[in-house]
């Protein structure tokens, strides 16, 4: 289906576009916060890159990367329709994933980030990874107030 919309009108209408609420994404990694007891997150913080889940109190940001739209292997299609857009769509992506954890870093975070496929398989090994670090974060914490 031939798109009528000039690039600028494209441009507009997707910027408008927010992924939030994904069934194979998000959902799936609060079910596994839920299941393993993981507390204290908050979904789409306002900080840099506005992760899709922080845990403020310990300067954790995790996110749930698509497998198509941030270019894993898994998913190694580019539509045939328009093939040149999307490589330098996820190509954009990646470079900006780099910088938003480039930069949070920068401001003290820790920064997770999964593959969409990777909860399938293996979310239990994320959830116990993400709970490693805050359990970690937190004895840091207690260790550093003061008697």
């Amino acid at each position: 289906m031939r798109d009528f919309a000039t690039t600028p009108e494209r441009s507009r209408t997707m910027s408008r576009i927010r992924s939030t609420g994904n069934k194979s994404t998000e959902l799936r990694m609060i079910q596994l916060f839920r299941s393993t007891g993981i507390k204290g997150w908050r979904r789409h913080w306002p900080v840099t890159g506005r992760p899709d889940f922080a845990f403020p109190s310990v300067k954790i940001a995790v996110f749930v990367d698509g497998c198509f739209w941030h270019g894993h292997t898994c998913r190694i299609v580019v539509p045939k329709h328009n093939a040149d857009y999307w490589k330098a769509k996820i190509q954009t992506n990646r470079k900006r994933d780099r910088r938003v954890v480039q930069l949070l870093r920068s401001k003290g975070w820790s920064v997770y980030r999964f593959w969409e496929c990777s909860l399938k398989g293996m979310g239990e090994l994320v959830a116990a990874k993400i709970k490693r670090r805050i359990d970690r974060a937190n004895r840091q914490s207690l260790s550093m107030a003061p008697p």
